[in-house]
């Protein structure tokens, strides 16, 4: 018996999975968590085998969670359900350990079979991802994987407005931290103010062009 956590903020799609999931042999949803934090909570009280994540949550990213349950369990197995098939989200997403990869394009047959193989512990791409990742190898875009994990929330969160305090708060590290990674990010990414890493930040889809001034 596969014990699942789901971790997504939209209760909907939780409810979704769910059913497909307990329908399945084999498999149980043993819980649910909107949050990074609600994720890390629910892990601590045990019985969990695999978790399935969205990269899109209420607060620190899917990324986080995923670095903090497997620092806190290391033989948890991760899957990624994600709208992202953006490569820099999957390298950050597989470097902090997730084994699979799906976007929320796969059918359900996907998400059932990816299920059973990364609980086996091999890795799983969808088709559209490892495409993804294929083509930036060969565009030669991989500027965001010079980030670490953490780098890559703390530029995610600032390019989409949030204040160093706030970016501070919502990963649980100092406001001295956060202004060292930003340091940091503008020292790899080659950028010397806060526009051209908003640039950037659009270029590589952590934000919506839309979201940039005129």
């Amino acid at each position: 018996m596969i014990s699942i956590l789901l971790v997504e903020d939209h209760a909907v799609v939780r409810n979704g999975y769910r059913r497909l999931l307990d329908a399945e042999d084999g498999m149980r949803v043993v819980g649910e968590a909107a949050s990074a934090d609600e994720a890390y909570a629910r892990l601590c009280a045990g019985g969990v085998d695999l978790a399935v994540v969205d990269l899109n949550l209420r607060g620190s990213s899917g990324i986080d969670a995923i670095r903090r349950m497997i620092a806190r369990e290391p033989g948890l197995r991760v899957l990624v359900i994600s709208m992202h098939d953006n490569p820099s989200f999957v390298t950050q997403a597989m470097r902090v350990g997730a084994l699979g990869y799906l976007t929320k394009n796969s059918e359900p047959a996907e998400m059932i079979e990816a299920i059973r193989e990364v609980a086996a512990g091999r890795r799983v791409l969808a088709a559209d991802v490892a495409q993804a990742l294929a083509g930036a190898a060969l565009d030669g875009e991989a500027l965001l994987s010079r980030l670490t994990p953490r780098e890559f929330d703390v530029l995610r969160l600032a390019a989409s407005g949030e204040s160093p305090g706030s970016i501070a708060s919502t990963m649980h590290l100092s406001q001295k931290t956060i202004h060292n990674h930003l340091s940091a990010i503008r020292q790899k990414l080659d950028a010397d103010n806060d526009f051209k890493l908003l640039r950037l930040a659009a270029r590589y889809g952590l934000i919506d062009w839309s979201a940039l001034p005129a």
